[in-house]
Protein backbone atom coordinates (compact mmCIF):
# COMPACT_ATOMS: atom_id res chain seq x y z
CA UNK A 1 0.00 0.00 0.00
CA UNK A 2 1.20 3.35 -0.92
CA UNK A 3 1.71 5.43 1.87
CA UNK A 4 1.04 9.56 1.35
CA UNK A 5 2.26 12.40 3.41
CA UNK A 6 -1.54 12.64 5.17
CA UNK A 7 -0.96 9.36 6.11
CA UNK A 8 2.19 9.26 7.98
CA UNK A 9 2.89 9.29 11.82
CA UNK A 10 4.48 13.08 12.81
CA UNK A 11 6.73 14.38 13.27
CA UNK A 12 9.07 12.99 10.20
CA UNK A 13 12.04 13.94 8.87
CA UNK A 14 11.24 14.44 4.50
CA UNK A 15 13.58 14.76 1.77
CA UNK A 16 12.53 16.21 -1.21
CA UNK A 17 14.12 14.16 -3.56
CA UNK A 18 14.17 16.18 -6.70
CA UNK A 19 15.38 19.22 -4.80
CA UNK A 20 18.24 17.31 -3.23
CA UNK A 21 19.28 15.92 -6.93
CA UNK A 22 18.89 19.55 -8.16
CA UNK A 23 21.43 20.53 -5.10
CA UNK A 24 23.68 17.60 -6.15
CA UNK A 25 24.06 18.54 -9.79
CA UNK A 26 24.51 22.28 -9.14
CA UNK A 27 27.71 21.80 -7.03
CA UNK A 28 29.10 18.63 -8.95
CA UNK A 29 28.98 20.94 -12.21
CA UNK A 30 30.85 23.39 -10.36
CA UNK A 31 33.73 21.52 -9.03
CA UNK A 32 33.92 19.93 -12.75
CA UNK A 33 34.02 23.80 -13.90
CA UNK A 34 36.38 24.62 -11.20
CA UNK A 35 38.78 21.80 -12.06
CA UNK A 36 38.82 19.89 -9.12
CA UNK A 37 38.01 16.41 -7.15
CA UNK A 38 34.75 16.77 -4.88
CA UNK A 39 34.18 14.87 -1.68
CA UNK A 40 30.95 15.36 0.11
CA UNK A 41 31.29 15.70 3.63
CA UNK A 42 28.33 13.14 4.58
CA UNK A 43 27.66 14.29 7.79
CA UNK A 44 24.67 16.21 6.60
CA UNK A 45 22.42 13.55 5.88
CA UNK A 46 24.58 10.05 7.37
CA UNK A 47 22.29 7.95 4.64
CA UNK A 48 23.59 5.44 2.10
CA UNK A 49 20.98 6.69 -0.73
CA UNK A 50 22.29 9.97 -0.35
CA UNK A 51 25.71 9.28 -0.70
CA UNK A 52 25.47 7.04 -3.22
CA UNK A 53 23.95 9.78 -5.15
CA UNK A 54 26.67 12.12 -4.85
CA UNK A 55 29.18 9.70 -6.00
CA UNK A 56 26.73 9.16 -9.23
CA UNK A 57 26.98 12.77 -10.05
CA UNK A 58 30.80 12.42 -10.07
CA UNK A 59 31.83 12.57 -6.43
CA UNK A 60 35.26 11.45 -5.54
CA UNK A 61 35.18 9.69 -2.25
CA UNK A 62 33.55 10.71 1.10
CA UNK A 63 34.16 12.68 4.21
CA UNK A 64 32.66 11.64 7.41
CA UNK A 65 33.13 13.08 10.75
CA UNK A 66 32.92 10.16 13.05
CA UNK A 67 34.48 6.73 12.80
CA UNK A 68 31.16 5.31 12.79
CA UNK A 69 29.96 7.02 9.72
CA UNK A 70 33.14 5.18 8.27
CA UNK A 71 32.70 1.88 9.18
CA UNK A 72 29.11 2.00 8.16
CA UNK A 73 29.39 3.51 4.79
CA UNK A 74 32.75 1.42 4.27
CA UNK A 75 30.25 -1.47 4.96
CA UNK A 76 28.27 -0.52 2.44
CA UNK A 77 30.43 -0.16 0.13
CA UNK A 78 32.65 2.87 -0.15
CA UNK A 79 36.22 2.62 0.45
CA UNK A 80 37.69 6.11 -0.23
CA UNK A 81 36.66 7.64 2.63
CA UNK A 82 38.77 10.84 4.64
CA UNK A 83 37.94 11.30 9.02
CA UNK A 84 38.20 14.60 9.15
CA UNK A 85 38.35 15.29 13.01
CA UNK A 86 41.84 15.01 14.74
CA UNK A 87 42.08 11.46 15.50
CA UNK A 88 42.13 10.44 19.61
CA UNK A 89 44.85 8.22 20.18
CA UNK A 90 42.20 5.82 21.65
CA UNK A 91 40.19 5.26 18.23
CA UNK A 92 43.33 4.21 16.75
CA UNK A 93 42.62 0.64 16.93
CA UNK A 94 38.72 1.31 15.61
CA UNK A 95 40.76 3.14 12.24
CA UNK A 96 43.83 0.33 11.96
CA UNK A 97 40.58 -2.30 11.99
CA UNK A 98 38.80 -0.23 8.70
CA UNK A 99 42.73 -0.44 6.93
CA UNK A 100 43.36 -3.90 7.31
CA UNK A 101 39.67 -4.67 5.81
CA UNK A 102 40.41 -2.56 2.78
CA UNK A 103 39.34 1.26 3.70
CA UNK A 104 41.17 3.68 2.28
CA UNK A 105 40.98 5.91 5.29
CA UNK A 106 42.74 9.48 5.57
CA UNK A 107 43.38 10.70 9.05
CA UNK A 108 43.46 14.17 10.23
CA UNK A 109 45.83 15.68 12.72
CA UNK A 110 46.66 19.39 14.16
CA UNK A 111 49.07 18.98 16.80
CA UNK A 112 52.49 17.23 17.39
CA UNK A 113 50.90 15.16 20.25
CA UNK A 114 47.83 13.84 18.22
CA UNK A 115 51.12 12.94 15.64
CA UNK A 116 53.49 11.33 17.67
CA UNK A 117 50.80 9.19 19.45
CA UNK A 118 49.22 8.34 15.62
CA UNK A 119 52.87 7.55 14.35
CA UNK A 120 54.30 5.44 16.86
CA UNK A 121 50.81 3.62 16.75
CA UNK A 122 51.31 2.47 13.10
CA UNK A 123 54.98 1.94 13.77
CA UNK A 124 53.94 -0.20 16.37
CA UNK A 125 51.65 -2.33 13.96
CA UNK A 126 53.38 -2.08 10.82
CA UNK A 127 51.04 0.09 9.42
CA UNK A 128 51.53 3.78 7.24
CA UNK A 129 48.36 6.03 7.98
CA UNK A 130 48.22 8.30 5.33
CA UNK A 131 47.32 11.66 6.92
CA UNK A 132 46.51 15.00 6.22
CA UNK A 133 47.52 18.31 8.49
CA UNK A 134 44.56 20.40 9.66
CA UNK A 135 44.93 24.13 8.09
CA UNK A 136 43.41 27.04 10.39
CA UNK A 137 42.43 29.30 7.22
CA UNK A 138 39.98 31.70 8.98
CA UNK A 139 40.36 31.35 13.03
CA UNK A 140 37.26 29.62 13.41
CA UNK A 141 37.91 26.26 14.72
CA UNK A 142 41.22 23.64 14.72
CA UNK A 143 44.30 23.63 12.96
CA UNK A 144 47.91 24.95 12.29
CA UNK A 145 48.17 28.86 10.89
CA UNK A 146 50.04 28.36 7.45
CA UNK A 147 52.92 30.00 8.82
CA UNK A 148 53.23 28.25 12.27
CA UNK A 149 56.51 26.77 12.73
CA UNK A 150 54.39 23.90 14.12
CA UNK A 151 53.32 23.12 10.91
CA UNK A 152 56.21 21.57 9.54
CA UNK A 153 57.08 20.30 13.11
CA UNK A 154 54.40 18.08 12.72
CA UNK A 155 54.77 17.08 9.44
CA UNK A 156 58.42 15.78 10.47
CA UNK A 157 56.52 13.75 13.25
CA UNK A 158 54.85 12.26 10.48
CA UNK A 159 57.26 11.19 8.21
CA UNK A 160 59.56 9.43 11.07
CA UNK A 161 57.61 5.68 10.19
CA UNK A 162 54.04 4.80 11.30
CA UNK A 163 52.55 7.66 8.89
CA UNK A 164 53.03 9.71 5.87
CA UNK A 165 51.80 13.13 4.75
CA UNK A 166 49.55 12.93 2.11
CA UNK A 167 48.46 16.52 2.30
CA UNK A 168 46.54 19.69 4.36
CA UNK A 169 43.17 20.29 4.43
CA UNK A 170 41.22 23.22 5.91
CA UNK A 171 37.82 24.29 6.50
CA UNK A 172 36.34 28.10 6.20
CA UNK A 173 33.47 27.57 9.03
CA UNK A 174 33.02 31.69 9.62
CA UNK A 175 31.84 31.33 5.88
CA UNK A 176 28.47 31.01 7.99
CA UNK A 177 28.93 34.30 9.80
CA UNK A 178 28.75 35.99 5.73
CA UNK A 179 25.67 36.94 3.90
CA UNK A 180 27.09 39.09 0.54
CA UNK A 181 28.71 37.03 -2.41
CA UNK A 182 31.72 39.84 -2.64
CA UNK A 183 32.84 38.57 1.65
CA UNK A 184 32.19 34.72 0.76
CA UNK A 185 34.78 34.95 -2.43
CA UNK A 186 36.92 37.12 -0.42
CA UNK A 187 37.01 33.83 2.15
CA UNK A 188 37.01 31.42 -0.44
CA UNK A 189 40.33 33.01 -1.89
CA UNK A 190 41.84 33.43 1.55
CA UNK A 191 40.75 29.43 2.31
CA UNK A 192 42.56 28.57 -0.73
CA UNK A 193 45.23 30.46 -0.60
CA UNK A 194 46.35 29.73 3.34
CA UNK A 195 46.23 25.91 2.39
CA UNK A 196 47.86 25.96 -0.74
CA UNK A 197 50.52 28.09 1.12
CA UNK A 198 50.71 25.60 3.86
CA UNK A 199 51.52 22.67 1.16
CA UNK A 200 53.91 25.02 -0.34
CA UNK A 201 56.05 25.39 3.04
CA UNK A 202 55.71 21.22 3.56
CA UNK A 203 56.89 20.43 0.28
CA UNK A 204 59.52 23.47 0.29
CA UNK A 205 61.17 21.36 3.34
CA UNK A 206 61.27 18.12 1.41
CA UNK A 207 58.48 16.17 2.32
CA UNK A 208 55.32 15.53 -0.27
CA UNK A 209 52.21 16.80 0.17
CA UNK A 210 49.41 15.79 -2.66
CA UNK A 211 46.59 16.65 -1.33
CA UNK A 212 45.14 20.22 -0.69
CA UNK A 213 41.90 20.04 0.74
CA UNK A 214 39.36 23.05 1.31
CA UNK A 215 35.69 23.76 1.55
CA UNK A 216 32.44 24.76 3.27
CA UNK A 217 29.57 25.14 1.66
CA UNK A 218 29.36 28.93 0.89
CA UNK A 219 33.09 28.81 -0.49
CA UNK A 220 32.55 25.99 -2.50
CA UNK A 221 29.82 27.58 -3.97
CA UNK A 222 31.83 31.26 -4.01
CA UNK A 223 35.49 30.85 -5.12
CA UNK A 224 35.96 32.23 -8.09
CA UNK A 225 39.04 29.91 -8.91
CA UNK A 226 40.91 26.51 -7.13
CA UNK A 227 44.21 27.20 -8.35
CA UNK A 228 46.49 24.68 -6.28
CA UNK A 229 43.61 22.94 -4.53
CA UNK A 230 43.47 19.81 -5.78
CA UNK A 231 39.89 18.72 -3.97
CA UNK A 232 37.17 20.49 -2.22
CA UNK A 233 34.81 19.61 0.69
CA UNK A 234 31.14 20.26 1.45
CA UNK A 235 28.04 18.69 3.17
CA UNK A 236 25.32 20.73 3.92
CA UNK A 237 24.56 21.94 0.28
CA UNK A 238 22.60 18.22 -0.41
CA UNK A 239 20.01 19.84 1.32
CA UNK A 240 20.66 23.25 2.56
CA UNK A 241 18.61 24.81 5.20
CA UNK A 242 17.70 28.13 6.86
CA UNK A 243 21.48 29.59 7.46
CA UNK A 244 22.61 28.70 4.19
CA UNK A 245 19.60 30.54 2.74
CA UNK A 246 20.23 33.65 4.91
CA UNK A 247 24.02 33.40 4.13
CA UNK A 248 22.58 33.94 0.63
CA UNK A 249 23.59 30.60 -1.20
CA UNK A 250 20.20 29.29 -1.62
CA UNK A 251 16.33 29.74 -1.71
CA UNK A 252 13.91 28.57 0.41
CA UNK A 253 13.04 26.36 -2.73
CA UNK A 254 15.94 24.81 -2.76
CA UNK A 255 15.84 23.46 1.21
CA UNK A 256 15.55 19.55 0.34
CA UNK A 257 14.98 18.48 4.19
CA UNK A 258 11.69 19.27 5.95
CA UNK A 259 9.71 18.06 8.90
CA UNK A 260 6.26 16.65 8.75
CA UNK A 261 4.34 18.30 11.48
CA UNK A 262 0.35 18.14 12.57
CA UNK A 263 -1.25 21.07 14.04
CA UNK A 264 -3.06 19.58 17.10
CA UNK A 265 -3.81 22.33 19.52
CA UNK A 266 -4.40 26.67 19.24
CA UNK A 267 -3.99 29.42 21.96
CA UNK A 268 -6.35 31.99 20.04
CA UNK A 269 -5.80 34.71 22.40
CA UNK A 270 -1.93 34.63 21.93
CA UNK A 271 -2.27 34.22 18.35
CA UNK A 272 -1.02 30.34 18.24
CA UNK A 273 -1.45 27.13 16.26
CA UNK A 274 0.45 24.60 18.75
CA UNK A 275 2.18 21.60 16.19
CA UNK A 276 3.25 18.06 17.09
CA UNK A 277 7.05 19.11 16.37
CA UNK A 278 9.13 20.96 19.21
CA UNK A 279 12.82 20.92 19.62
CA UNK A 280 12.69 16.84 19.61
CA UNK A 281 11.75 16.90 16.36
CA UNK A 282 13.42 20.53 14.69
CA UNK A 283 16.80 20.42 17.73
CA UNK A 284 17.71 23.43 19.57
CA UNK A 285 19.57 24.88 16.83
CA UNK A 286 18.81 28.55 16.61
CA UNK A 287 21.29 29.24 14.05
CA UNK A 288 19.59 31.83 12.11
CA UNK A 289 18.89 34.07 15.36
CA UNK A 290 22.14 35.59 14.90
CA UNK A 291 22.00 36.60 11.10
CA UNK A 292 19.69 38.65 9.21
CA UNK A 293 16.79 36.96 9.54
CA UNK A 294 15.39 35.16 12.94
CA UNK A 295 13.46 32.06 11.53
CA UNK A 296 12.91 31.22 15.35
CA UNK A 297 12.82 27.02 15.22
CA UNK A 298 12.08 26.78 11.12
CA UNK A 299 9.91 28.13 8.29
CA UNK A 300 6.52 26.64 7.89
CA UNK A 301 5.44 25.65 4.41
CA UNK A 302 2.03 23.80 2.85
CA UNK A 303 2.08 19.91 2.87
CA UNK A 304 3.22 20.36 -0.72
CA UNK A 305 6.77 22.63 0.09
CA UNK A 306 5.39 26.11 -0.69
CA UNK A 307 6.74 28.61 2.23
CA UNK A 308 4.44 30.49 4.17
CA UNK A 309 6.38 33.47 4.92
CA UNK A 310 4.22 35.42 6.86
CA UNK A 311 4.76 32.93 9.74
CA UNK A 312 7.00 31.05 11.99
CA UNK A 313 7.93 28.47 14.32
CA UNK A 314 7.91 31.29 17.29
CA UNK A 315 8.96 28.70 20.17
CA UNK A 316 9.24 24.98 20.89
CA UNK A 317 8.61 22.52 23.77
CA UNK A 318 10.15 19.50 23.94
CA UNK A 319 7.18 18.00 21.80
CA UNK A 320 5.50 20.99 21.13
CA UNK A 321 5.82 23.65 18.47
CA UNK A 322 4.68 26.96 18.33
CA UNK A 323 3.32 28.47 15.23
CA UNK A 324 2.55 32.42 14.88
CA UNK A 325 1.94 35.01 12.55
CA UNK A 326 5.50 37.24 11.82
CA UNK A 327 3.18 40.43 11.93
CA UNK A 328 0.74 39.46 14.10
CA UNK A 329 -0.60 42.96 14.12
CA UNK A 330 -1.29 42.42 10.66
CA UNK A 331 -4.29 39.80 11.21
CA UNK A 332 -7.57 39.25 13.71
CA UNK A 333 -4.60 36.60 15.74
CA UNK A 334 -6.91 34.25 17.26
CA UNK A 335 -9.43 34.05 14.77
CA UNK A 336 -6.86 33.46 11.38
CA UNK A 337 -4.69 31.07 12.95
CA UNK A 338 -7.77 28.60 14.07
CA UNK A 339 -8.94 28.96 10.24
CA UNK A 340 -6.19 29.42 8.66
CA UNK A 341 -4.51 25.95 10.51
CA UNK A 342 -7.13 24.02 11.38
CA UNK A 343 -6.65 20.73 13.83
CA UNK A 344 -4.95 18.02 12.27
CA UNK A 345 -3.46 20.38 9.18
CA UNK A 346 -0.29 18.94 7.86
CA UNK A 347 2.91 21.49 7.33
CA UNK A 348 6.46 21.06 6.60
CA UNK A 349 8.83 22.72 8.45
CA UNK A 350 12.38 24.04 6.81
CA UNK A 351 15.04 23.53 9.51
CA UNK A 352 17.75 26.33 10.85
CA UNK A 353 20.41 23.54 10.57
CA UNK A 354 19.87 20.52 8.16
CA UNK A 355 22.91 18.44 9.80
CA UNK A 356 21.13 19.03 13.48
CA UNK A 357 17.59 18.56 12.63
CA UNK A 358 18.49 15.21 10.78
CA UNK A 359 20.15 14.13 14.31
CA UNK A 360 17.00 13.70 15.49
CA UNK A 361 15.45 10.74 13.64
CA UNK A 362 16.97 7.07 12.98
CA UNK A 363 15.44 7.34 9.11
CA UNK A 364 13.81 9.29 6.17
CA UNK A 365 10.79 9.74 4.09
CA UNK A 366 12.46 9.92 0.57
CA UNK A 367 9.63 12.00 -1.39
CA UNK A 368 9.72 11.32 -4.95
CA UNK A 369 8.02 14.20 -7.66
CA UNK A 370 5.23 11.74 -8.29
CA UNK A 371 4.62 11.44 -4.17
CA UNK A 372 6.02 8.04 -3.81
CA UNK A 373 7.67 8.09 -0.68
CA UNK A 374 10.84 5.31 0.50
CA UNK A 375 12.08 4.91 3.69
CA UNK A 376 16.02 5.79 3.87
CA UNK A 377 17.98 5.18 7.33
CA UNK A 378 19.78 7.30 9.15
CA UNK A 379 23.62 6.47 10.63
CA UNK A 380 23.71 7.22 14.34
CA UNK A 381 26.14 7.23 16.89
CA UNK A 382 30.44 7.82 16.94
Amino acid sequence: MTITLQQLDTPAAVIDTARMERNIARMQQRMNALGVRFRPHVKTAKCIEVARAQLAAGATGITVSTLKEAEQFFQAGIGDILYAVTIDPAKLPRALALIRKGCALTLVVDNPAAATALADFGRAHDCVFAVLIEVDTDGHRSGIGPEEEVLLEVAGILQRGGARVAGVMTHAGSSYELNTQEALAALAEQERAGCVRAAQRIRAAGIACDIVSVGSTPTALAAAALDGVTEVRAGVYVFFDLVMHNVGVCAPEDIALSVLATVIGHQPEKGWAILDAGWMAMSRDRGTAKQSHDFGYGLPCTIDGRPLTGYVLSGANQEHGILSAVHPEAVNQGEHIVTRFPIGARLRILPNHACATGAQYPQYLALSPDGALTRWERFHGW
